[in-house]
Order: structure tokens, then sequence, then C-alpha cells
């Protein structure tokens, strides 16, 4: 298997430089033909990132350099309707994000078993090489894990879609308590508009509560709706997110709060320019409330190759008001 890995990792390396001296359609089509099927398709992800907060501080990541999400991604539909994907993030201690193996009984229900990306938030839905802004708004980090091992239900039917979990609840943590996390999504869409509510309930107790140092006493519940539209010149998205729990240890209930509204305009065929304004509030925990505008420029230089560049502002309730920069260049095949 690391022969495997290696022998791909290294050919879509050297590929890419090919592609990078040679920008013509005959290698790119060799490359898609080679690592692009319906029974494997390779995904490669490279991040070249960089962050400067105008303070000394940790805002944004503070002053710094970094690799964003270099990820290694094979997934398939197989003959008799299985589908399978591993998802591998190569940073300097590789680790695999996603780890599933499905079954299409039809459109209207989908079965999927191992870890993947809980269907909580639109926010978290796309790749990180595909989000509007460099970071993800802060409802993910703040209340949702990234990924999830359990059971997952899918269906699409006219324009009406449903995605439901059934969870540990504990994230990447391995640990457990026999408690499950149960999550549900009911949206509608069709070319313009995507809308639909996100209901879950984790009741697993003492679960870290995203990255907000909290922790629940179980029974946490989180809920809320979104919109996107998607339009020939203009684009945007709204989301509204709530979490509810019993701090550990207590009985003093904590609930989080969260919204963002993007904005965007196709400039040109290559250039979109977008803001949005990202709200994260508490109740009683003492953690800061505060509201973060981002200003965001994102630029495809070629198929395989794009630029953004974010600016930010963040008001917060207590203290110094505070803001940065920063930048991703990125290859993704």
């Amino acid at each position: 298997m690391k022969k495997i890995l290696l022998f791909l990792f290294i050919s879509l390396s050297i590929s890419s430089v090919v592609i990078a001296q040679n920008d013509s359609a005959s290698v790119l089509d060799g490359m898609k033909d080679r690592f692009k099927s319906e029974e494997l398709n390779v995904i490669m992800l490279l991040q070249s990132t960089a962050a400067f907060s105008f303070q000394d501080d940790d805002f944004n990541g503070g002053r710094e350099f970094g690799i964003g999400a270099p990820l290694l991604d094979f997934k398939g539909s197989l003959p008799n309707n299985y589908m399978y994907r591993l998802q591998l993030q190569l940073n300097r201690t590789p680790s695999i994000l996603d780890a599933q193996v499905g079954y299409r009984f039809s459109e209207m229900f989908r079965l999927i078993a191992g870890a993947n990306k809980p269907f909580m938030v639109l926010e978290l839905d796309p790749s990180p090489a595909s989000t509007d802004m460099i970071n993800r708004a802060r409802v993910v980090g703040a209340m949702v894990n990234a990924r999830e091992t359990g059971l997952t239900f899918l269906g699409d039917f006219d324009g009406i879609y449903y995605r439901a979990g059934i969870y540990n609840g504990t994230g990447f943590s391995q640990s457990n308590d026999n408690r499950f996390l149960y999550t549900g999504r009911l949206g509608f869409r069709n070319e313009t508009f995507d809308t639909g509510i996100n209901a879950s309930l984790n009741r697993t107790r003492g679960e870290s509560v995203g990255n907000t140092q909290l922790i629940s006493a179980g029974d946490r519940s989180i809920y809320g709706a979104y919109i996107k539209y998607s339009g020939d010149q203009f684009f945007g998205t709204a989301e509204f997110l709530q979490s509810r729990f019993d701090l550990f240890t207590t009985t003093v209930e904590e609930t989080i709060t969260g919204y963002y509204v993007t904005a965007g305009i196709h400039a040109t065929e290559s250039d979109d320019f977008l803001i949005r304004l990202d709200h994260l509030s508490f109740d009683v925990s003492g953690n800061e409330d505060s509201d973060r505008l981002v200003f965001g420029w994102n630029r495809q230089i070629n198929e395989l190759v794009s630029f953004q560049l974010n600016g930010l502002y963040q008001i917060n309730d207590v203290t110094d008001n505070q803001a940065g920069v920063s930048a991703n260049f990125q290859f993704y095949f």
C-alpha cells in the first residue's frame, strides 16, 4: 500500500511540473486519462499559505508561512453499485481524513460507512480547494468536528435532498462513551438556489466543543439554516448555526451563536471579489463575542493553479480590534 501511494504521489508531482512547463491540452488530457475515471479518481491538493497579523498576536494564525492542507484523495464507484474513498492529509504527521465504503441502492438512498464529513453545516461541505475564503467561517471550528465516524444516509429526489447520520460524536478522537451523535439535513436546490435546515444532537458526555475550549455535559443540540445563491455574475451564501448545551460538571447552559453572510461577484472569467461578515458569540462562558469582516480576491490562473488573497478586520466586544492578511497559492488536480 505504501509503495502504491508513493508511486502515485511521485507521478502526480512530476506531472504537475511538466504541466507547469508545458501548458498543453494534450498533457493535461493524458493526466486525466491516467488518474481520472469512474473506478479510480485521484485528487491532489498542494497549498502554500502565508498569514500576517498587524498586531504581534495570534490573530488569523499570527505571522507565519504554511503548507495549508496538502491532500491526496482516492475515490471511485465500482461495479454493483459500491463506492469507496480514502483521503490522506500529507503534513508532517500524515493522517487519514476520510475512510469510507458505501453502497448505492438508488439515487434516493445511499449508505456510507466510515469516517467522513458530517452534514451539520453547509460551510464544511466544500473541499479546502473550493472554499470562498481561505479559512472557513468560524461557525465550523466553534461548533462541529471536521470528521465523524459512523453511518451516513443520503438521498436525492427532484430538487429535494436529505442527509442523515449516526456517529460516535467524538471527531478524530478514538474515545467513546457508548453515546452517539445524530444528524439530519433537509434541503431543496435548483440551478440557482440551494436552501435547507440542519439539526443535530450529540449525546456524548465530556465532548470538547470545537475549538472553543468548552466541554459539554452531554445532549448538545446544534441547529441552523442556510441559503446559497449561484448566479451568472453574482453569488453568495448566508448561514445561521446555534448550539445549546450544559457546561461540563455544572448546570449552566451555554449557547453559542454564529452566522456568516458572503457575497461575491464574478468580475472576469478568472477573478472573483468577495466580502463576508462572520459573527460568533457566547452567552455565559466568558469567551469573547466578535464580528469579523473578510475581503477576498480569488484568481484562477489556469485550470490547475489558483491564488487567494484575504484581508481581515475583527471587531471584538471587549479587547482591541484586530486586523491581518492571508494568502493561498495552490495546485489542485
